[in-house]
């Protein structure tokens, strides 16, 4: 039977433009029909386009990916899914940007040890450096907080006359809804804009 090889493209949003896998496909000489692009996130494998490619492999087929993550997003599903294609369905993975990881030409048992050490450190990487960037963000935004930095939709800026009826009603002279009524706000929205409008006279 007769080998059919396969191309998986994904990016991870709409936005994301999928021509230079694309070229890399074709470039390898992976026909336009053989080609699986989808567009979803890889932080899980709920991704029914690459289930039903995988499910389809036979013994001799050959799956192309641009990089191994394209696979998956940590150490451990990457291996499952290495295993899954190499092993149980008997297929073969070329991984483009990682020549060493062409398991057509490692099918005896040193190329098979060789591949595997370099799946099993190339997975590694790829999981730590994911979550040294998220570990980035989450201090830079930090950091980004506790400069003032407001995360999340602008405040709309405030009526011309809500300090006036801010401080009448702080002083029992209103009523909260009239307040909110005259400057033309949601009862919601002036109480929160008061309470932010003491918190920063209070830090002054």
């Amino acid at each position: 039977m007769a080998e059919t090889i396969y191309g998986y493209v994904r990016v991870s949003t709409q936005e994301q433009n999928e021509a230079r896998q694309l070229s890399a496909m074709r470039d390898f000489g992976v026909h336009e029909e053989n080609i699986v692009v989808e567009k979803v996130s890889g932080k899980d494998f709920n991704r029914p386009r690459y289930r039903q490619l995988v499910q389809g492999l036979r013994p001799e087929d050959v799956l192309v990916v641009k990089s191994i993550d394209r696979l998956g997003r940590s150490y451990t599903e990457i291996l499952e899914q290495w295993s899954l294609i190499t092993k149980k369905h008997e297929a073969a993975i070329v991984v483009l940007d990682m020549p060493l990881l062409d398991t057509r030409q490692s099918r005896d048992l040193t190329g098979r040890l060789i591949s595997d050490i370099v799946l099993q450190l190339l997975s590694y990487v790829a999981q730590t450096e994911r979550e040294n960037i998220r570990q980035r963000q989450m201090e830079g935004i930090a950091a980004a907080k506790a400069r003032g930095v407001h995360f999340g939709p602008k405040a709309q800026a405030l009526p011309k006359n809500f300090e006036a009826f801010h401080q009448a009603w702080r002083r029992k002279q209103m009523t909260l809804r009239d307040a909110a009524n005259a400057c033309g706000m949601p009862k919601s929205t002036f109480y929160d804009a008061a309470l932010r409008a003491e918190t920063e006279a209070e830090r002054t």
